[in-house]
């Protein structure tokens, strides 16, 4: 296998777990519910890392938009860390976190998902909030409901 042929390694920002979820205040956009549903299925195990920040945020989302109890959100939560490995916040991420904050105008917790992303040597971050093909140290943001994802992702969900 060459490396143009390796399986590329994604991290989901909290939007892409969010309509996943089909939260009902984010449900009314089906197209995007369903497409992060394909996103997790179709992505092979071992491919897919979450940081921490991104499911601290859907607990956030689930309790505070959906109304789920802290229980049940914890329980949804939960089951995200049984399909995925997770990368922690730990004080590497943070400081590279401030420094991206700082030096490219990203909101803090942006900055942690995107550190804990390079921190797990991930090729593409999923999300719609970053700018759309914005690369650092090797990892680029892709927007799975743009016209024109990465090709690597839209390779695979071809």
């Amino acid at each position: 296998m060459n490396v143009t042929d390796q399986i590329p390694r994604f991290a989901f920002d909290t939007n892409i777990l969010v309509y996943a979820e089909g939260v009902e205040r984010v449900a009314a956009d089906a197209a995007k519910c369903a497409t992060a549903l394909r996103l997790v299925t179709a992505l092979k195990a071992g491919t897919v890392v979450l940081p921490r920040q991104a499911l601290a945020e859907l607990h956030s989302v689930l309790v505070r938009k959906d109304g789920q109890s802290s229980a049940q959100a914890a329980r949804r939560v939960r089951g995200w860390t049984e399909r995925a490995r997770v990368i922690d916040t730990d004080a590497a991420v943070f400081e590279v976190a401030l420094d991206l904050a700082a030096d490219h105008g990203l909101r803090i917790f942006d900055a942690i998902i995107l550190a804990a992303a390079f921190e797990a040597r991930c090729d593409l971050l999923l999300s719609e909030d970053f700018q759309d093909g914005f690369g650092w140290r090797g990892v680029v943001v892709t927007n799975p409901f743009g016209p024109a994802p990465d090709r690597r992702l839209a390779r695979l969900l071809a």
